[in-house]
């Protein structure tokens, strides 16, 4: 007799085969023809169940640019596989050729020649067309948002979130859980969720003074779809207090909470579901080590770590499904789900080239609407990239972007050394391109941007770095806390992946003079995006535009500042 496990791989094969799965696949007719909508919408329909999955959209509402990462270390058992692997390793292990749409949109190597061809990607309202396409094959289809939603941009500030509560409602989407939303700050945040016409999930949301489930954020919600019962259970970013301010949401806790989740599979499970979703913040590796602890999920949507995997990863009896960030994707799963088991399924990632696929008219027509009392402070051009330059964020150790931020907080702030936070949002801009105030914003917006300068000791800086080092190289990945890894301005340095906490940097040098860094030594340090309540200091984007305002033209010389070693 087949296990259900070894059923399920089957269905991953199959769906390999016949398209059902098939980016890599799809990506070799477009290299060989004009892309269309219809090509890029095509679906062999299966089951009696879809799910449809968008995730990590921070804010962005119009199409973009968005260069995928150059490096993605993975740790421990994860070191080696999905999602830690780029480039051209990537294409290789999912049958993608060179200079193919599907290596534009998911890898980094000749992404400036390869936007020139393909274009933007994105589009809030082109996503709406794709959803429609989905609803009008599967009318009970279920939307599905994974959070960080609302947070990210220039507009998405200064309307407390409520251009993207706008347009998502437009969306229609079934429910979402949380991370960023968070940020705007507790009151906000209840201020929104009780208007919602969707369900607001979150399992680990729980009441700090009481220690239980709290009463805004239900754990799960019943869909009937398909003629299945359907329980999509939410888990809303773990580690909220840790990589966030906790002073601005502190009657809430969270936490990873997997016993809980065991309690919440269980009682759906007794409650008659036939078909478990659970709709993660957790991040990727998070979500397979949940996975192999937590019985009796069938699908895990996966968000937080903005990987977008043409197929997805299998663990136990659990799929688990990631979709990119930045509105970049959307990702359709169909289900055959029989006598309260999932039998098997099929996938795709839908990149969403903007100038392929129409734009929902009425969904343009609320996006225009929110940034229209913007439109001159949002274009207005700050600067240009020189013609070989271009500004991106991601990858573990430093992008771009960052390296402007860096350079602007030592200029502008008069420091030694500069601290910018790895957060992995923000979109990228291209050679011989345009700087406007947009741009800044999208790679800037937050509730807590205070551009700070203060002494730090050579030793506090080692322990600073050691801290973040090991919230993404710790080979436990419940103990991954953060994004990636701080970015630095002014300060060179040494790291070993594979060793423990406290033993990983070494070598810190201080650029400007090249002296090693001296432990009983106080520097001026100058960074942003501090946890701690009443940090003071101009915004960080009016710091990074005065800096852009006075070089005119951006060129960056090579960041070789960090050695990556045990990759």
């Amino acid at each position: 007799m087949i296990s259900r496990r070894d059923f399920l791989q089957t269905s991953m094969a199959a769906a390999a085969v016949y398209g059902g799965s098939g980016f890599g696949n799809w990506s070799r007719l477009a290299a060989q023809q004009a892309m269309s909508q219809e090509k890029l919408l095509e679906f062999d329909t299966f089951g009696n169940v879809s799910l449809i999955h968008i995730t990590d959209i921070h804010a962005q509402l119009k199409p973009i640019y968005f260069r995928e990462p150059s490096i993605n270390i993975g740790v421990g058992g994860n070191k080696g596989a999905v999602p830690h692997i780029t480039g051209a390793d990537f294409r290789k292990l999912y049958g993608i050729d060179d200079g193919s749409p599907s290596a534009y949109a998911l890898t980094y190597d000749d992404f400036s020649a390869l936007a020139q061809s393909y274009g933007r990607v994105g589009g809030l309202d082109r996503v709406s067309t794709v959803i429609n396409s989905i609803r009008a094959d599967r009318p009970d289809a279920l939307l599905l948002d994974g959070g960080d939603t609302w947070h990210g941009s220039y507009t998405c500030y200064h309307t407390q979130g409520q251009d993207m509560v706008n347009v998502m409602n437009a969306l229609k989407p079934d429910a979402m859980t949380f991370h960023w939303e968070f940020t705007l700050g507790s009151e906000r945040v209840n201020e929104v969720v009780e208007g919602l016409p969707f369900a607001a999930l979150g399992q680990n949301i729980f009441d700090a003074e009481w220690d239980e489930p709290a009463e805004l954020f239900p754990p799960y919600k019943f869909f009937e779809r398909g003629g299945v019962k359907i329980a999509v259970i939410g888990q809303a970013f773990p580690y909220m207090p840790i990589a966030n301010p906790g002073w601005m949401f502190p009657e809430y806790s969270f936490g990873i909470r997997d016993e809980n989740m065991q309690e919440m599979v269980d009682q759906v499970r007794a409650e008659g579901a036939g078909l478990v979703v659970l709709l993660s913040h957790n991040g990727f590796d998070v979500d397979k080590q949940m996975a192999s602890k937590v019985k009796g999920i069938d699908v895990i949507l996966s968000g937080h770590t903005h990987d977008a995997l043409p197929e997805p990863v299998l663990v136990g009896e659990t799929i688990i499904v990631a979709s990119g960030s930045n509105g970049k994707f959307v990702s359709r799963v169909d289900l055959d789900v029989r006598d309260g088991r999932m039998m098997g399924f099929r996938h795709k990632l839908i990149p969403i080239f903007s100038d392929v696929i129409t734009p929902d008219a009425e969904v343009t027509k609320v996006i225009d609407a929110q940034r229209e009392p913007y439109a001159d402070v949002l274009s207005e051009v700050i600067g240009r990239t020189a013609d070989d330059q271009m500004l991106y964020r991601r990858g573990n150790f430093n992008g771009t972007w960052d390296d402007l931020i860096c350079d602007a907080l030592i200029s502008e702030r008069e420091a030694d050394i500069a601290l910018s936070p790895g957060v992995r949002w923000g979109p990228s801009v291209l050679p011989g391109q345009d700087i406007t105030r947009e741009d800044i914003w999208n790679v800037t917006s937050m509730s807590y941007g205070e551009a700070y300068r203060t002494e730090m000791t050579g030793e506090f800086l080692h322990v600073v770095l050691e801290d973040v080092a090991d919230n993404l190289f710790n080979p436990d990945p419940y103990y991954q806390q953060g994004g990636d890894m701080v970015r630095v301005g002014g300060l060179g340095y040494r790291i070993d992946v594979t060793k423990p906490q406290g033993d990983r940097i070494t070598e810190m040098t201080l650029l400007k003079t090249g002296e090693a860094i001296d432990p009983s030594k106080t520097y001026q340090v100058a960074g942003w995006a501090s946890v701690n309540e009443g940090t003071e200091g101009p915004p960080i984007w009016d710091v990074v535009e005065a800096h852009i305002a006075k070089q005119g033209t951006i060129s960056l010389d090579p960041n070789n500042s960090v050695t990556v070693v045990g990759a």
